[in-house]
């Protein structure tokens, strides 16, 4: 046995490692450097500005996968893996992963579905699978809502796909709806006029689509009245809130009774 050739055989084996070795931890920084400033010059890049918010978050996590991805397979073929057997390695476990991420699939795929429909968009305000806030973000597998309370709640992309999502803000106008109590003994017409003046006095409510003010229903101890006004979105809870307390102080000052639930008892004596 030669242990000259075998010494050099395992000197050489060694050498051609340790280039591996080296080269793979070069390019493992520098592909994690360059990843991490291609995400940075999306973010900012001005011909980005141009696309949906939306779009422009989900193309950002998305790239980032793909480029993390990339530069494992490209460190594994450095160390010698042979590509077409990496690659072999992954088609094979891409079975049982696939079963293993059905969620993270359905919800990669939902967040697709979201892009393309345009449901809601980035900044607008939802409500869905039992949640509500305005759209933060928009990810590959997630959504992102800010709560009014300040919290930050994450819905799964597949679960928004197969929910019904109220979006209160991907039109420019809405209406309020406010119902009113009276006793039965104030005068119809007069009640109506009174939220009326209430409602034209208020300068955030629209004159068009008109103000509907109709007395709606014979309750056991109230008329009810229905008064629908239109107003700008973003003016919707300033609107509410005003048109309730403003139509109870015109109220008091016509002295329009406003009735509490009662019970009558009738006492009967006996003969």
């Amino acid at each position: 046995m030669d242990w000259n050739k075998i010494g050099g055989f395992l000197s050489d084996l060694l050498i051609s490692l340790g280039f591996r070795l080296v080269a793979a931890l070069l390019l493992l920084v520098v592909g994690l450097r360059l990843i991490s400033w291609f995400k940075k010059f999306l973010k900012k890049s001005p011909k980005l500005d141009k696309m949906d918010v939306s779009v422009r978050t989900f193309l950002v996590s998305f790239s980032s996968i793909a480029l993390y991805i990339l530069l494992v397979i490209t460190i594994a073929s450095v160390l010698g893996v042979p590509a077409t057997s990496f690659i072999t390695i992954i088609a094979s476990c891409g079975v049982a992963i696939g079963l293993a991420l059905q969620g993270a699939l359905s919800n990669f795929a939902g967040g697709i579905m979201i892009l393309l429909f345009k449901p809601f968009q980035v900044g607008d305000y939802i409500e869905a699978s039992g949640e509500s806030g305005t759209v933060e973000a928009i990810s590959v597998v997630y959504t992102e809502l800010l709560t009014p309370d300040n919290k930050r709640v994450t819905i799964p992309n597949g679960t928004l796909t197969n929910a019904v999502i109220e979006n209160y803000t991907a039109e420019k106008t809405r209406r309020v709806d406010l119902t009113f109590n009276t006793a039965y003994e104030n005068d119809v017409e007069e009640v109506k006029t009174l939220i009326a003046q209430v409602v034209a006095a208020h300068p955030l409510v629209l004159s068009d689509p008109a103000p509907i003010i109709r007395l709606s229903a014979h309750g056991e101890s109230a008329l009810t009245y229905d008064t629908k006004v239109w107003c700008k979105t973003e003016d919707y809870w300033a609107v509410k809130f005003d048109l309730t307390e403003q139509v109870k102080a015109a109220f008091d000052r016509a002295e329009v009774k406003i009735p509490y639930n009662q019970l009558d008892v009738h006492v009967k004596q006996g003969e």
